[in-house]
């Protein structure tokens, strides 16, 4: 197993390299992987926190990333797959996100 981290332009461009890994619909016309990786789409991040008063009133909006985020635990893998290399990340820390408290530093790509 081996985990990357990824910033696509938007969150069609992500979803539509999700579903290259495989995905098959079913009699109710659901959509499931057919692959076993493990994908987490995070989305636009935020990069600068908002402002808020003493009710939750909003004083300044937080700031998002123009980036959509996606974080995957490849099964099987040893490099990213064709396509996903062009979009990865690789931040210094563990990231916002981790899968079951695995070490991301220890099993990044």
């Amino acid at each position: 197993m081996i985990i990357g981290k990824y910033e696509f332009n938007n969150e069609e461009q992500a979803n539509k390299k999700i579903k290259a890994l495989g995905v098959e619909t079913n009699e109710e016309g659901i959509e499931y992987p057919t692959h076993a990786h493990a994908v987490v789409t995070i989305g636009h991040v935020i990069i600068e926190e908002g402002t808020y008063d003493e009710e939750g009133e909003v004083i300044t909006e937080p700031v998002l990333s123009d980036k959509y985020h996606v974080d995957v635990m490849w099964q099987g893998l040893d490099a990213h797959p064709y396509g996903w290399s062009t979009y990865a990340v690789t931040p210094s820390d563990e990231g916002l996100h981790t899968f079951l408290g695995i070490d991301y530093q220890e099993y990044k790509l």
